[in-house]
């Protein structure tokens, strides 16, 4: 069986824009994401949505609405993620050790060539009700799409 992450994705829209993360570092150096990460020990998903956004790009979110859940399946382990939108913001994109993060026109972020399998989740606009199994290659490219 293989081991399960559970996590969230926050998207943050604005206008014809989302704010997205372009890591710097690693294996996931170029790649680009929707903010989030894990869910910590006693911390609810609304928390890990708001903290990790924070962490990630130095904007603080309010007003978080859950809009469904994303399964992303690789050859060797399954993350499981909460979704969310923000509706409100205060502060600016920043740049970190391991990431940069900023405004993408949906349009361009979508095209990008490295993505993380959450991006793809643009195509599926606007997000509400959202209940997604992708298979994925070691790439990150989605290799099919179902429901859950």
């Amino acid at each position: 069986m293989k081991p399960v992450r559970k996590a969230v994705r926050t998207f943050l829209f604005q206008g014809d824009k989302v704010m997205a993360i372009r890591y710097k570092n690693g294996n996931q150096k170029g790649y680009l994401d929707i903010p989030g990460g894990k869910i910590e020990d006693g911390e609810t998903s609304e928390e890990a949505a708001v903290r990790e956004f924070r962490e990630e790009t130095g904007i603080t979110i309010s007003d978080i609405k859950s809009v469904g859940r994303l399964v992303v399946e690789y050859p060797d382990r399954v993350f499981d993620f909460e979704l969310f939108v923000a509706n409100s913001y205060q502060g600016e994109a920043g740049s970190f050790l391991e990431n940069d993060s900023m405004w993408y026109l949906i349009s361009d972020a979508i095209c990008c060539k490295k993505i993380f399998p959450s991006v793809k989740l643009l195509d599926f606009l606007p997000l509400s009700n959202i209940s997604l199994k992708f298979l994925c290659n070691v790439e990150h490219e989605v290799l099919s799409v179902s429901n859950l």
